[in-house]
């Protein structure tokens, strides 16, 4: 159980899905926005009568749809998962990393040199 919940929480598991769920939902956005806005494009007289595919109250549904979407992502996902990951792997305290201070004494032993 302790190797799946590493392997959940420190790798980009959830990050991936994420980006699955959001770039489908993104994606309706856009075409529904292509097909309206070449709905639009004069075609001749058989599209006189934009039919209810390509209205624009397809792209205003798509894009409230995919803000309800994303929202729902966030704060049922996102949120808990980065409680989570913090609660189960700490991030690092803030400082000076390792390998800066290594260069620091080695700035220091050379100006002592010199």
């Amino acid at each position: 159980m302790n190797g799946f919940k590493n392997f959940i929480l420190r790798g980009n598991v959830i990050d991936l899905a994420v980006a699955v769920i959001v770039a489908t939902a993104f994606n309706t956005v856009v075409a529904t926005f292509t097909n309206w806005l070449t709905s639009l494009m004069p075609k001749g007289v058989d599209n006189i009568f934009v039919n209810e595919e390509n209205s624009f109250g397809a792209f205003l549904n798509a894009t409230i749809s995919f803000l309800i979407l994303a929202a729902v992502v966030y704060f049922f996902i996102v949120v808990p998962y980065t409680k989570a990951k913090e609660r189960y792997f700490p991030s690092a305290a803030p400082g000076t990393p390792d390998d800066i201070k290594l260069l620091q004494e080695i700035r220091d032993v050379l100006r002592a040199r010199a």
